[in-house]
């Protein structure tokens, strides 16, 4: 923990934290609006693009290319984003994946 110059700081700091920590609980409470916040959802609850595929093959969901779809069409939803998923939903996979890409396979 950093230091800091005084109590009232670290509270400021604290609040700070508690709040982006109920924003994204907030976040994940909602319903998805789409079916790529769907695929987003699935791939914060597993952790794993892999499962995520598995989980929009059984949908008989194709990628948009008409073929299967992939792990490499999980990231690149990750990456690029798209218009119907939230920007706070899209940050929160974002962080997942580069916990998971830093620090290797999240436990």
């Amino acid at each position: 923990m950093k230091s800091y110059e005084n109590i009232a700081e670290l509270i400021e700091n604290l609040t700070l934290e508690v709040k982006a920590i109920n924003d994204e609980i907030a976040t994940l409470q909602a319903e998805p609006q789409s079916f790529n916040e769907q695929i987003i959802f699935q791939y914060i609850a597993t952790c794993s693009t892999g499962k995520t595929k598995d989980f929009v093959r059984s949908l008989g969901v194709k990628s948009e290319r008409g073929s299967l779809f992939s792990s490499g069409d999980v990231s690149k939803l990750i990456k690029a984003g798209s218009d119907d998923i939230s920007s706070e939903l899209l940050a929160i996979a974002r962080k997942v994946a580069n916990t998971k890409n830093k620090n290797g396979k999240l436990r």
